[in-house]
């Protein structure tokens, strides 16, 4: 190759062309595009996880009041069909209930996020949130039996991604939507007996 054609062909390849910079922002746009779904996906992803650790601070928050007060823990019932929290008939101030009529009062306000307001608006807890104590074995104290006191205690929300619906029935009535997007948590609480004949 001469040295003139040499000195042309590197002329020619200086610089870039539009094209290839118009290629180069089309292929930056639709990575742009990607980061911001993902980012939209990751809000989404963050904001469950903070409702499901609500929940389970709420739920431990009602075990707790039930094992404090374990000599009256089937005061504490509720059933499924009328859920304390979102929906229910609880005072927004629980001045005048006493022992297990004050935690539901209390819990339910909770359960409400009461704890957290923005413009008067209760924001502190998860959406629809709404809790259940069910009474799965009474307890007795007869001869020969012995068995403790077994409750569950339940809390529901209303997540944001379809999900299966879980098998709690716990508030199962209540309109979220969807089966899918009902979120449940529970745990059993033995509340043993302090003697038997």
């Amino acid at each position: 190759m001469s040295l003139n054609a040499a000195l042309f062909i590197r002329r020619r390849q200086r610089g870039t062309t539009m094209l290839e910079v118009l290629v180069t922002i089309l292929i930056l746009s639709f990575g742009m595009l990607g980061l911001a779904g993902l980012q939209a996906k990751i809000h989404l992803a963050e904001m469950e996880v903070y409702q499901r650790a609500q929940a389970v601070v709420l739920l431990s928050d009602m075990v707790e009041r039930i094992n404090t007060n374990r000599a009256n823990a089937a005061s504490y019932v509720t059933g499924t069909a009328s859920p304390l929290g979102t929906g229910d008939t609880q005072p927004t101030t629980c001045p005048t209930a006493t022992g297990a009529a004050r935690d539901q009062c209390e819990w339910s306000n909770a359960l409400k996020g009461a704890a957290e307001t923005a413009s008067g608006v209760s924001i502190g807890a998860m959406i629809g949130a709404r809790g259940c104590i069910e009474q799965l074995q009474a307890p007795d104290t007869s001869w020969g039996v012995c068995k403790p006191g077994i409750y569950q205690v339940t809390v529901v929300w209303q997540g944001l991604n379809a999900t299966a619906a879980p098998s709690l029935a716990c508030a199962s009535a209540s309109s979220y939507g969807s089966t899918v997007l009902r979120r449940a948590i529970a745990v059993s609480v033995s509340v043993p007996l302090n003697s038997c004949t």
